[in-house]
């Protein structure tokens, strides 16, 4: 089982250069050439130019920092949302475990894409309301998988040896399940960074996620699908850009969930 050492270098690259790549690229993102118009990739820019004759690189990387911002930080909310629920699902038990399964089922009634157009139509989009609105719509499936697991780790002997000997509630939840819950927290994470950055790109690509001044990989795209039959590196660069942090988040995401199988096993 090979450690995805490729996917993991892509990721840190990404980061690096999308918070500190204008250390080294001393290009404005915001800088306007009516002279350099929609300029096919070349050594003085990288990746093109757009409609108003901004550079596409320097787009790229100003919006990187708000995609994976929002990819983040939504996935940290949202898991730790997933974690507690779960938790007190699987532990608690009895009306708790029935209250929590029909409010995780009452949110996965609504098609979650609709039920974000539907919260982000009565707010005005900015990094902090997505963050809150793909963090409140993406918790159920951890929920699940905490609860699930949640179920198993309380039926071991030691935990019930745990609850007879009078050990807090609180103490047991985070001394002994957290730890055991872990990977699966991880796991979920990173398809939530994932997935948070796929659910701010659609929205952003329909003109109601992010709005100028700030940039995001889904507002490129949008500002690029208009003019995809005579500039295809306007849709294609943040597109890819996407496409590889996706990639290398799954390829993570398969080596830890292999990693905590065979750990099983093995125990």
């Amino acid at each position: 089982m090979k450690i995805p050492y490729i996917s993991i270098l892509l990721l840190v690259i990404i980061i690096f250069m999308s918070f500190f790549g204008n250390l080294f690229y001393h290009v404005s993102p915001f800088e306007l050439d009516k002279a350099a118009i929609l300029l096919s990739p070349s050594s003085e820019h990288l990746m093109g130019t757009d409609r108003l004759g901004r550079d596409v690189m320097a787009r790229i990387l100003e919006g990187g920092k708000v995609s994976l911002s929002i990819g983040v930080g939504s996935a940290i909310i949202a898991s730790f949302i997933g974690l507690m629920v779960g938790v007190s699902a699987g532990f608690f038990r009895g009306k708790s475990d029935k209250f929590i399964i029909i409010l995780i089922d009452l949110f996965l009634t609504f098609p979650t894409f609709f039920l974000l157009l539907a919260l982000i139509s009565y707010m005005s989009a900015s990094i902090w309301v997505l963050v809150f609105i793909i963090s409140i719509t993406g918790w159920m499936g951890m929920a699940r998988l905490i609860r699930s697991e949640s179920f198993a780790i309380g039926n071991k002997p030691f935990i019930k040896v745990l609850q007879l000997g009078g050990l807090s509630r609180v103490k047991i939840i985070l001394k002994y399940f957290t730890p055991l819950l872990a990977p699966i927290f991880f796991i979920s994470f990173t398809f939530g960074v994932g997935g948070a950055i796929l659910a701010e790109s659609g929205l952003s690509f329909l003109g109601i996620g992010i709005m100028p001044p700030q940039i995001s990989w889904g507002s490129i795209l949008s500002e690029g699908k208009s003019v995809v039959d005579i500039a295809w590196w306007l849709s294609f660069f943040p597109g890819f850009m996407i496409f590889l942090v996706i990639f290398s988040l799954v390829n993570i995401s398969d080596y830890l969930q292999r990693y905590t199988n065979q750990k099983d096993k093995i125990l």
